[in-house]
């Protein structure tokens, strides 16, 4: 579903793509995830998106954030709101829906196909509007946990639905501990 000669940028929904490869046990290798989209096209911009807990001038993912930065990813970012439910249990709020759409729709005229690692059934819309402009969009995400981590709507909405466990030999390194690199679970909550 590549073609060697299309434009392609990449739209990483950070905290989406962070609980679907946990729930597949394995870590994403950020340097390599580019480097095989590289091999597949002519790679324009790989956009990542994901709200920052910022406690004490410090998130635990901004090592991962900064090395993204310096190493060729556009770093979409936003404070994440804390707050606490109607049970007292604490809750973080950090959607970057919108962001991601406005970006897409943006660099549509320049591109020919749109990688989107998401299995959010919101982007839905986004994929069919992007098809409308001529966009090919594959989605990356996976149906192999429990529960499956893409909508259906958006997985038959997409021209390629890639299943991310099967691209875990070539972008994924081998499970360790956690580090302050690793994504946290942030719930996104609409608003």
């Amino acid at each position: 579903m590549f073609y060697r000669d299309e434009r392609l940028a990449l739209f990483i929904d950070g905290s989406n793509l962070y609980a679907a490869a946990k729930a597949l046990a394995f870590d994403i290798d950020y340097k390599l995830l580019r480097q095989e989209f590289m091999q597949r096209g002519k790679l324009l911009r790989a956009f990542y998106y994901t709200a920052l807990l910022e406690n004490d001038d410090y998130s635990p993912i901004r090592p991962l954030v900064d090395w993204l930065h310096y190493n060729g990813f556009t770093m979409v970012t936003k404070p994440a709101k804390e707050f606490t439910d109607s049970q007292g249990r604490r809750k973080v709020k950090g959607n970057m829906d919108i962001e991601l759409t406005v970006d897409a729709m943006e660099i549509a005229p320049h591109v020919d196909h749109i990688v989107l690692f998401s299995g959010d059934g919101d982007f839905r819309p986004l994929v069919a509007a992007l098809q409308r402009k001529g966009v090919r969009v594959s989605v990356v995400s996976t149906i192999r946990s429990q529960p499956p981590m893409i909508a259906d709507d958006l997985r038959r909405q997409a021209d390629n639905f890639i299943e991310l466990d099967e691209l875990k030999e070539v972008i994924g390194r081998p499970p360790r501990e956690p580090r302050e690199m690793d994504e946290p679970e942030v719930e996104t909550l609409e608003t």
